[in-house]
């Protein structure tokens, strides 16, 4: 006959041979005197479920419950206690043992965050031996993600139809190898929304792959090129560009070039801009190559190791840049990953403050704080 569990609190008791049975065999609960071991809501529940515990008293003088009735009942008591339950057993399936990520749980020491909800020990090992492969962050499709510190986390996203969904988060910057150092003399015209140089010198888009040149069939021009925004804003900011005329700025060339072209990037994108001048920079700073990433509905798109334009190699990533209080929500979350990993990209979010408010001297921005993030799917 299987034991039979008392609810005490928010942890349910469970005599006799239950620590052999259940914590020293199978990583379930945490030890009390003698035998006696506690198991958490969701642990409990997965055990009646299994048919391992015969029901559960839920007060002094209650007889016992089955699965259906302990479930309701924790779940109208516990935040979230139905994804939990999902995911917990999900891994217990796979064939994990996990612990509850708070004290004085096995598992509480372990966590690196308050918003872990479990952590899912290597296979085959418990939680007196086991090293923590993946610590668990459960969310339903409809709630919201902080981005901030999600590093270092899995997270199990539950839809509307009880399917989990895995994403692993790691910190870690881009790092490229490009060698080129652009030159120090160039000089272009800013017009609404880019910038023209009229005599880019040679290797300039080629080794650099800076900007778009001017160019078709019928073409009579050589050495003209287009650079967005962003990228003449951070040469510029390296007193590599100068500006020889400015359309639609009733200011002439007043101001160095640098404050100018942020002004205008503000003026056509607002605050976004300066967040993705810092991590334009950033990227470059690094020897990667950053382009638009318009195509893929991302602000970049990268390029580790340019040495020719004709020879281009495959981008390696997709960036996108939010704010450090940004929320993700699980299905924008996943279709970022979903479109990056289409398109054989890694999924990176570039998360910097300085977008939260210009810098009061009309600076460039370009030497802001930037925490990376990247995120793919996960099969546990």
């Amino acid at each position: 006959m299987q034991p039979t569990g008392h609810l005490r609190g928010d942890a349910v008791r469970v005599g006799g041979d239950a620590r052999q049975r259940f914590y020293d065999a199978r990583g379930y609960g945490r030890p009390l005197d003698g035998n006696e071991i506690a198991l958490s809501r969701v642990e409990a529940a997965h055990l009646l479920f299994r048919g391992d515990l015969s029901g559960i008293e839920l007060g002094d003088d209650a007889d016992p419950v089955n699965f259906e009735r302990f479930f309701v009942a924790s779940a109208a008591a516990a935040d979230r206690f139905a994804v939990r339950f999902l995911v917990y057993s999900d891994l217990r399936d796979r064939g994990f043992y996990l612990s509850p990520a708070r004290e004085p749980w096995p598992g509480g020491s372990d966590a690196p965050s308050d918003a872990v909800d479990f952590v899912a020990y290597e296979r085959g090992q418990t939680p007196d031996t086991g090293k923590v492969e993946y610590p668990i962050q459960v969310v339903g499709e409809r709630e919201s993600v902080a981005a901030a510190g999600l590093a270092g986390r899995t997270l199990a996203v539950v839809d509307e139809e009880s399917d989990i969904t895995y994403f692993a988060a790691e910190a870690g910057g881009v790092e490229g190898a490009t060698g080129y150092e652009p030159p120090v003399d160039l000089t272009g015209v800013l017009l609404a929304d880019r910038v023209v140089v009229w005599d880019a010198p040679e290797g300039f888009y080629e080794r650099g792959f800076y900007g778009r040149p001017l160019t078709g069939r019928a073409a009579d021009v050589e050495g003209a090129l287009q650079l967005s925004l962003v990228e003449a804003a951070s040469l510029a900011a390296d007193g590599r560009l100068e500006l020889t005329a400015s359309i639609g700025d009733g200011e002439g060339l007043a101001g160095d070039a640098a404050a100018r072209i942020v002004a205008r990037g503000r003026d056509v994108e607002g605050e976004r801009f300066d967040r993705r001048l810092a991590v334009y920079a950033r990227l470059r700073a690094a020897d990667a190559v950053p382009k638009t990433g318009f195509k893929f509905g991302a602000d970049f798109r990268t390029y580790l190791d340019v040495e020719t334009v004709e020879d281009l190699p495959h981008s390696e990533h997709l960036v996108r840049v939010v704010g450090p209080d940004h929320e993700f929500s699980p299905r924008e979350l996943s279709l970022d990953v979903r479109l990056a990993g289409g398109v054989r990209k890694e999924m990176v979010f570039a998360l910097t403050g300085i977008g939260d408010g210009h810098p009061a001297d009309g600076g460039t921005s370009t030497d802001a704080d930037v925490e990376w993030l990247s995120v793919d799917r996960l099969t546990p």
